[in-house]
């Protein structure tokens, strides 16, 4: 990461699994850093799994929120 400030912002907030780990992917595609919002349950699982397949790093940045990058 080299800026506080996100590339992007996803807002998958009220959307159910699997579709916050789906806008994040659609997301990484475009932009190295990536802030994904969701309140899925799920989602914090599914995301970890998703950053470490393609090797991306994952911070927690709050409750709901994911902090995701390209080394």
């Amino acid at each position: 990461m080299t800026s506080d400030a996100p590339t992007r912002v996803v807002d998958a907030r009220g959307m159910r699994c699997p579709w916050p780990a789906l806008r994040l992917a659609r997301a990484m595609r475009e932009s190295a850093d990536v802030l994904l919002l969701a309140d899925d349950p799920q989602a914090g699982r599914e995301v970890l799994a998703l950053a470490g397949e393609h090797g991306w790093g994952l911070t927690d940045a709050g409750t709901n929120r994911w902090r995701v990058f390209r080394d």
